[in-house]
């Protein structure tokens, strides 16, 4: 018993490490975005974007170092749906109504589409090979790619403006963060093999839920900031990117390395619930409108999901 309470108090302590090495790497990155001249686009769509999604691919990597492949997409696909379920659910309560620009519908909401269609291709038969990979990588480099080029790369004026320098400190704050949430996903991994051996339950259940949830803490903080702050176009924006980045990225690095398999969990109960998840999202997207009571039903079909995945329902 002693046993199970000290890796459960390792996950809660290693998660909130990992989370705040990613929050510390994303105020310094951004700082010297704006140092380099960055556009305001950029550091939203790019800094932001990928760095709400560190801990997602800091637990990927130490997952295949350790050899639990089917951590890696049990995490992306459970992150990928607390996102939308969970995150955008709360983020619509929050504010009442979230509205949905027209730049998100042109651009972002094609792509998360174009991004789970690919991913569900993929994975279907139940695993990601180095060619799926490198597939779902060219994916994400392509949209990457476009982003950057449909807007100005430097902000001119504002590099002229700026006479502030990169600091010894921001330097620091950088490796350091990067340190913690190295050191936060290695024993995050490691409390999850032990607390599921000790349960005998798949550490992938454990994954797709608790370490999805947690990894998904940076992406909530953002969103509900955004919407309290009546900003939708980031509250939601950031929620297109980071799914983007967990199906394409997040699965498609590690398995240029290893084969990955996909557990039994995941494929009869997680994919399908993202697939729907994303569908309703669409939906509510191209309303260009997302009301309370929609985010309240998110919310239901997420407690419902959990529900599955324990065998409650």
């Amino acid at each position: 018993m002693i046993e199970i309470v000290l890796w459960i108090g390792i996950f809660v302590i290693s998660m909130i490490v990992m989370l705040k090495g990613a929050d510390l790497f994303l105020v310094s990155s951004e700082t010297i975005g704006r140092i380099l001249g960055l556009s305001a686009f950029l550091i939203g769509a790019v800094i932001v974007g990928l760095g709400t999604s560190l801990p997602e691919l800091a637990v990927a990597i130490f997952a295949l170092i350790k050899g639990e492949e089917s951590i890696i997409i049990s995490n992306a696909v459970g992150s990928n749906i607390s996102n939308i379920l969970l995150i955008i659910g709360v983020a619509a309560i929050v504010a009442r109504q979230l509205t949905v620009s027209k730049s998100l519908i042109d651009i972002d909401l094609p792509m998360l589409i174009a991004s789970t269609v690919i991913f569900l291709a993929i994975v279907w038969n139940g695993q990601v090979d180095f060619g799926e990979a490198l597939i779902l990588i060219g994916s994400y480099t392509i949209y990457f790619f476009y982003t950057i080029f449909s807007e100005k790369d430097i902000d001119e004026e504002v590099g002229r403006k700026n006479k502030e320098k990169i600091s010894i400190k921001l330097i620091v704050m950088l490796v350091f963060s990067a340190a913690a949430l190295i050191f936060g996903a290695k024993y995050l991994i490691d409390s999850v093999v032990h607390i599921a051996s000790f349960l005998n339950i798949k550490s992938a259940l454990i994954s797709i839920t608790a370490v999805a949830i947690g990894t998904s803490l940076p992406e909530l903080i953002v969103s509900v900031k955004a919407a309290i702050a009546g900003k939708s176009e980031l509250a939601i924006g950031n929620i297109f990117g980071s799914n983007s980045f967990n199906i394409l990225m997040v699965v498609g690095i590690p398995a240029l390395f290893k084969q990955l398999q996909v557990d039994s969990v995941t494929l009869q109960i997680g994919i399908p619930m993202m697939a729907a998840a994303t569908f309703l999202f669409l939906v509510s997207g191209i309303s260009r409108k997302i009301y309370l009571w929609e985010g309240a039903m998110f919310i239901m079909l997420y407690i419902f999901f959990i529900g599955r995945l324990f065998n409650f329902f």
